[in-house]
């Protein structure tokens, strides 16, 4: 009777441990950030304490490794809180692009004519250009050796056949900052226990087309990471990109199709209310 107990309490181990991992794998997350876009006296408050997660997400194969951004940090950034506030792309464009904007598909165009001049003391001159991360190294955003008070951007294009609410997972050290169409979704001044860990799963809102995306973390000193990914019926429903590209070039050849067709077609809707009127 005793190895019968045993041999159905182990079977029903195994079931449970299954269907947990499937729950995962399918994106049965638990949502602890709801609501969004943050509001205009919201964009900088932080969630409250106690309310972090602490998920190990390392088993998730849906990490994006391919970002769009610069080919440098902003360096000496006076450590992430005070750097926080302060709109650095706006800074480096003389204010012809500004972090909203730069998270929409006019502002990501634009980035193909207006280039970023930030001070010699933080940086200077830097290129847009895709570059990869790995969502294992906890210094996956250090660059040129640089490993303390530097600020980070990554953008992706994410292309969906309809509008659909979905959840983020993002894991960042240190300060986290994430816009998506133009408004702000995530602000979190700490930073997760790990490159995989995530404290927060954000109900955001993809509608249908092209949705811009922007990652930014501002760093103090230790690790240093920025991962993202969507819950598992969002990564096989919608497509991310950079996909293929290795530079701004083909970056813009992979988006460039669909992204025309976009705003040729916001144009003519905004010229037929003009007419209208």
């Amino acid at each position: 009777m005793k190895h019968i107990s045993k041999h159905y309490l182990s079977t029903l181990l195994i079931i449970t441990f299954s269907l947990s991992i499937l729950g995962k794998s399918f994106g049965q997350v638990e949502v602890n950030i709801k609501g969004g876009p943050l509001g205009e006296l919201e964009v900088m408050k932080v969630p409250a304490d106690g309310t972090q997660l602490n998920e190990d997400h390392s088993g998730a194969a849906t990490w994006i490794r391919n970002w769009y951004g610069l080919d440098g940090n902003y360096e000496n950034n006076g450590g992430f809180n005070t750097s926080a506030p302060i709109d650095l792309i706006a800074k480096g464009t003389n204010q012809r692009l500004f972090q909203e904007t730069l998270s929409t598909v006019n502002g990501l165009m634009k980035t193909q004519r207006i280039e970023m001049e930030w001070s010699q003391n933080n940086g200077g001159a830097r290129n847009w250009t895709v570059y990869e991360v790995d969502p294992g190294n906890q210094n996956n955003i250090v660059r040129n050796g640089v490993n303390t008070n530097f600020d980070t951007y990554g953008i992706l294009v994410i292309r969906a056949s309809a509008t659909m609410q979905t959840v983020m997972s993002p894991a960042h050290d240190d300060y986290a900052q994430i816009w998506i169409n133009g408004e702000k979704w995530y602000n979190n001044s700490r930073w997760t226990g790990g490159p995989q860990q995530v404290d927060y799963n954000v109900e955001v809102e993809l509608k249908k087309g092209a949705n811009v995306l922007l990652y930014r973390v501002g760093q103090s000193g230790g690790a240093a990471y920025m991962n993202l990914h969507f819950d598992a019926k969002t990564h096989q429903s919608v497509k991310i990109y950079p996909f293929n590209s290795n530079d701004q070039k083909s970056f813009f050849n992979e988006i460039n199709s669909f992204l025309n067709v976009e705003v040729g077609r916001k144009l003519t809707t905004i010229w037929a209310n003009i007419k209208m009127k």
